[in-house]
């Protein structure tokens, strides 16, 4: 079994950074993070793509549009959210890799299907291109309002999600086939919770030139036999349940027997929550992706994740340019919360684009001595490198972040 134990150390920590080293042959260009999304989708795999169109993730559909029937694919345009996972989730139950995106207001819409996923194990992979709230908000500016909204992603509780988030065009491209492969191991849904600016900006990006040799892509498997799940177990790398074919397989919105069909008893649903939760907490190590600077002699922290810590790592290096011990903790997966990064005794100034306040809160819950933990809440555009480094300067000394326009404080 693998556990959750992890040593902190600066750089880099996801499977990518290999991925890099070793297929260095392919192309260069200048594009957007929705074509990085899509490219990498079908670099993973991915076969069938069903949503609704929605800024800023509306590009992603546009573009799988145009590339699913090159590779023998299905794109289909649905009425709604709702109707595109629980397609995508049929398309997965037949064999095909499939993916859904969308922005916050349609995230919501999705929940019943999320949870109906969820329940019966079927791998997908959903992009959620966060935008400023609440609900429809500016459409052209960036937010980070989900950061719990994808943890708690339907109703009923009894589960355990994973989700990651990209900070650059390049990245956005190798955590798609990430994504991919997590979800066929574990047997789950996957939300690539990225953001407005990641989504529409356009910068250098590496394509691999022969997709079919991307060694480190996790095929689909196909479980053509019972049972449905593995009753007590939280094994992954365990094949994704195919209906038809003679399976005798069922899928169900309800507390299920191992084979699918409904039941209500105690003693079922038990396991099946046992299975659910377990199955992603007893292997949190697989998911852990972080990036870190400067952390062993850190007196203040500073921590972002998305396109929040692109300006915010700049702090950081300016930071100690001037003298100040700080550091620099940028977590890629989001959930399941990686409390291991924040157990060093030091400030923290959590940077997040919002004003109540979200990751900040799974940070003080981490950290040893929570009056530490500081929060920058902005909205809508993301921070200076001028106000994270006065934050920066500033806490080590006074305890609290100072005063600064637009930038709220207060946790509650």
């Amino acid at each position: 079994m693998s556990t959750a134990t992890l040593t902190v150390r600066d750089g880099l920590v996801a499977p990518w950074g290999e991925w890099e080293r070793r297929h260095t042959r392919g192309r260069r260009l200048l594009e957007a993070g929705t074509y990085a999304l899509t490219e990498g989708a079908i670099a993973a795999g991915c076969r069938c793509f069903a949503g609704y169109p929605i800024t800023p993730a509306t590009d992603i559909a546009e573009y799988m549009s145009k590339r699913l029937p090159q590779v023998g694919g299905y794109y289909m345009q649905c009425e709604d959210e709702l109707a595109g996972m629980h397609t995508c989730a049929g398309a997965s139950l037949g064999g095909l890799k499939a993916m859904t995106a969308t922005s916050g207001p349609g995230y919501t819409l999705m929940h019943d299907a999320y949870g109906w996923a969820l329940t019966n194990e079927i791998p997908l992979v959903v992009v959620d291109a966060m935008r400023v709230g609440p609900i429809s908000g500016i459409t052209g500016a960036p937010g980070q309002g989900e950061f719990y909204v994808s943890r708690y992603c339907t109703h009923g509780g009894n589960f355990e999600t994973i989700v990651l988030s990209p900070s650059s065009v390049q990245e956005a491209f190798w955590l798609t086939i990430d994504a991919f492969n997590l979800a066929e191991r574990f047997r789950t849904p996957v939300t690539i919770l990225t953001d407005q600016v990641v989504s529409d900006m356009w910068e250098d990006l590496f394509i691999p030139a022969d997709y079919a040799g991307l060694d480190f892509v996790v095929p689909r498997q196909h479980n053509l036999q019972m049972p449905f799940f593995p009753v007590g177990s939280a094994a992954i790398d365990v094949a994704p349940n195919i209906v038809g074919r003679g399976t005798g397989v069922c899928v169900s919105a309800y507390t299920h027997t191992p084979e699918g069909y409904d039941i209500e008893e105690m003693e079922a649903q038990w396991a099946q929550s046992y299975r659910l939760v377990n199955k992603i907490r007893f292997h949190r190590a697989e998911c852990t992706r972080y990036e870190a600077v400067g952390v062993e002699d850190a007196e203040v922290i500073a921590v972002a994740y998305g396109a929040t810590a692109r300006t915010v790592k700049t702090a950081v290096l300016e930071a100690r340019r001037r003298g100040v011990r700080a550091g620099f903790v940028r977590p890629i997966t989001l959930w399941p919360f990686l409390d291991e990064l924040f157990e060093r005794d030091c400030h923290y100034v959590v940077c997040e684009l919002n004003y109540d306040g979200q990751l900040v809160r799974e940070v003080m819950r981490a950290a040893p001595d929570k009056k530490k933990v500081h929060f920058m809440g902005k909205s809508a555009e993301l921070h200076t490198v001028a106000e994270v480094t006065a934050a920066l300067e500033a806490v080590p000394h006074s305890g609290k972040v100072p005063a600064l326009p637009y930038i709220w404080t207060e946790v509650r």
